[in-house]
């Protein structure tokens, strides 16, 4: 059945469009205008001497948004929101951090200027790592709010209470929605009224679990009165609306949406809700174009709107439930697969594989789950990235977002459900310009809906990759073995 077009408006229908060869179109950082001899500086101390294809078009696009200062849009006019979708691993935090730190490094009295959402705790500590990197020596404060420390810490750490009021001791936060919520809500002293910039980042996530009321809260304590404090009166805002004579004597600081996904939705309605201003939109998740034998130009399927790393290759195997323990076993121990990680749909399948791996014995195995502690997950990632840890084990909740290096091998050892899982775990491997491999094992009941699936997402170049009885029959004797065992410690 032909698939009815909703009404795309015109940002993005047309947008912007980022080059999705990593490697190829590398950009020498100091060939992207107006970046800060400082910055430049610290880049080159972090080993960065050339800009994805992502960074090297939104970085420009910020600065020149702040071009007057952060206190007014270009030429007085309000600066246009920016909405950037590219795939997991192309670089989206330093585009942001970058212009962000140079707006605001003339800042004077430090007030919450920037914002940064993020869905995870795990996320957010790793966007917060970025900010601090960059804004070390510069003066600006940088805070992160995640409930990891206790209420009242957080509170200290955001705002101090002098005789003359509240000041803030955060130019830069950044949050999960749950914690931020609480802080706008029962923080004396935090104020959002000087926000320049409200970053969201896995912004279709934000959207879909309904963090939208965090959000349009956020935007709320944007546009409150402060009462009594009469100096500030004249950068009071007011909700844009008509320009006017009175409302365009005293200059506003306008309050700029950075919108960032690896898979932002097409859905006029959803993007409506953010209620963006004139939004430009950057992506590099877009159809080729094919020249045909006579010359002319065809637009290839422009439903790619998942765009998957390049070095990707992707797999499928067909399995059936009883053989899945199985062919993982094949995987680690007959092929010798190493730096794998490994999802699975549950906390509880997680767990139990986990648990069924280690009776099995000779691989090193952990689990990455919400049963432990952040420190314990930092511990257990670095293990991965050294290679004492062969497979992680893990539920999407845990690893969405998360940079971990050097992953080989992605094993969706569960089917994933919904289009934006599979992207989101298959972009853990090939990040940033390398190599890695996928391999979903489907249940045959499932083969058909899983293919479908990648098919109406674009995603055409996944192979069968069936793995033969036989190779598993060595396995099986000791496997029964394991799972007698593993029956005693459950109960």
């Amino acid at each position: 059945s032909p698939q009815v077009q909703p009404f795309l408006p015109q940002w993005l229908a047309e947008p912007k469009r980022v080059q999705k060869r990593i490697k190829d179109n590398l950009c020498p950082i100091r060939d992207v205008p107006g970046i800060h001899p400082r910055l430049l500086k610290k880049l080159q101390m972090n080993g960065i001497e050339s800009f994805f294809p992502v960074q090297a078009e939104v970085i420009p696009a910020i600065l020149q948004s702040a071009s007057n200062g952060y206190l007014m849009g270009q030429g007085g006019y309000r600066p246009k929101d920016i909405c950037v979708s590219a795939p997991t691993g192309s670089g989206k935090t330093l585009a942001f951090v970058i212009p962000i730190v140079q707006v605001l490094l003339d800042r004077v009295v430090c007030h919450v200027r920037a914002l940064v959402v993020l869905p995870t705790k795990e996320l957010a500590q790793q966007v917060s790592k970025v900010f601090n990197i960059y804004t070390d020596g510069t003066g600006l404060k940088v805070v992160l709010i995640t409930g990891q420390k206790s209420f009242a810490k957080e509170q200290e750490m955001l705002v101090q209470k002098k005789v003359t009021g509240y000041c803030s001791l955060a130019d830069i936060v950044v949050a999960t929605p749950g914690r931020l919520t609480d802080h706008i809500r029962q923080t004396p002293g935090f104020s959002l009224t000087q926000l320049r910039f409200l970053i969201v980042d896995e912004a279709d996530r934000m959207i879909d679990d309904m963090h939208q009321n965090c959000l349009n809260q956020i935007v709320k304590a944007a546009f409150q009165v402060e009462n009594g404090s009469g100096s500030n009166m004249l950068f009071q805002r007011t909700k844009p609306g008509p320009i006017t004579a009175a409302s365009s004597c005293s200059p506003q600081i306008p309050l700029q949406k950075l919108l960032f996904s690896a898979t932002l939705t097409q859905d006029p309605e959803k993007l409506q809700q953010l209620d963006l201003f004139q939004p430009r939109l950057f992506t590099s998740v877009y159809s080729e174009k094919k020249t045909l034998g006579d010359g002319t130009e065809t637009e290839q399927e422009t439903n790619n709107k998942y765009a998957l790393p390049e070095g990707l290759s992707q797999c499928y195997v067909p399995c059936d439930l009883n053989s899945k323990p199985l062919l993982l076993l094949y995987f680690m121990l007959t092929m010798k697969f190493t730096r794998v990680l490994c999802f699975t749909n549950s906390r509880e399948a997680s767990h139990r594989l986990f648990l069924l791996l280690q009776a099995f014995g000779g691989i090193t195995v952990a689990e990455f789950s919400s049963r432990l502690s952040p420190s314990e997950r930092q511990k257990t990632i670095k293990e991965f990235e050294q290679g004492k840890i062969q497979l992680l084990i893990s539920t999407d909740a845990t690893a969405r977002g998360i940079d971990v290096q050097g992953v080989n091998y992605v094993i969706n050892y569960d089917a994933p459900q919904f289009i934006r899982t599979y992207v989101h775990r298959v972009g853990r491997t090939a990040r940033a310009g390398k190599v890695g491999v996928a391999f979903s094992f489907v249940l045959r009941i499932q083969e058909r809906r899983f293919l479908r699936m990648l098919r109406d997402a674009g995603i055409q170049d996944i192979k069968k990759h069936p793995v033969k009885g036989k190779s598993l029959k060595p396995l099986v004797q000791q496997y029964e073995g394991a799972l007698c065992k593993l029956e005693k410690t459950i109960k």
